[in-house]
């Protein structure tokens, strides 16, 4: 199990729209894995030590990811994700830059996680037991606002029960990608009074 870390907002747009790139969601999502070079990061993508040595710097400069100095020789250098529970702030304390920039993140996001889904499909048949591993439901629940933040909560400390400390995953274990999206659902009524 993994300690849970204090959240942390991210209130600068630029910071969302670093995160939104592309190329930056594909590397996080290699670094998921775990550590990386450039060389290995570009390998890995397809891409030039010099494109992915620049993502790198950004990523750190922002605090995203840091260098791992005990894995590096000569001038090689490695990188990791810095663990954090990062949040973005409430819509309503969101300027209209930052409207902007979490919308295209979002959008950038979701087309990122259907295709991991579709990933997932073609190669399910090869799965053996992981095949079966595809938790998904459909369900609602009635809350008040109150109610919503005190749910999100449970749901980032349930993900916290469960995380393996990085690098000592049962032989066993995979990685699962979890998602939760939850949206108050708009009536007929709603769109009446647009």
């Amino acid at each position: 199990m993994t300690d849970q870390p204090p959240p942390e907002e991210i209130t600068d747009p630029r910071q969302v729209r670093l995160l939104a790139h592309p190329l930056r969601q594909r590397i996080a999502e290699v670094m998921r894995r775990g550590p990386v070079s450039s060389t290995t990061l570009a390998r890995a993508l397809g891409q030039s030590t010099g494109a992915t040595s620049y993502h790198l710097r950004q990523l750190a400069r922002h605090g995203f990811i840091e260098e791992v100095p005990e894995l590096g020789r000569g001038r090689e250098r490695w990188w990791r994700v810095v663990a954090a529970d990062r949040r973005l702030p409430r819509y309503s304390e969101q300027t209209s830059r930052m409207r902007e920039a979490v919308e295209e993140f979002t959008r950038l996001e979701l087309a990122n996680e259907w295709e991991q889904l579709a990933r997932f499909q073609r190669a399910r048949d090869d799965l053996g037991a992981w095949a079966d591993a595809l938790l998904f439901s459909f369900s609602t629940v009635t809350l008040t606002m109150e109610q919503v933040r005190p749910f999100f909560e449970d749901y980032i400390a349930l993900l916290y029960r469960y995380k393996q400390v990085d690098g000592d995953p049962p032989p066993d274990a995979r990685t699962l990608l979890v998602r939760l999206l939850a949206f108050p659902e708009i009536t007929e009524e709603d769109d009446r009074t647009d």
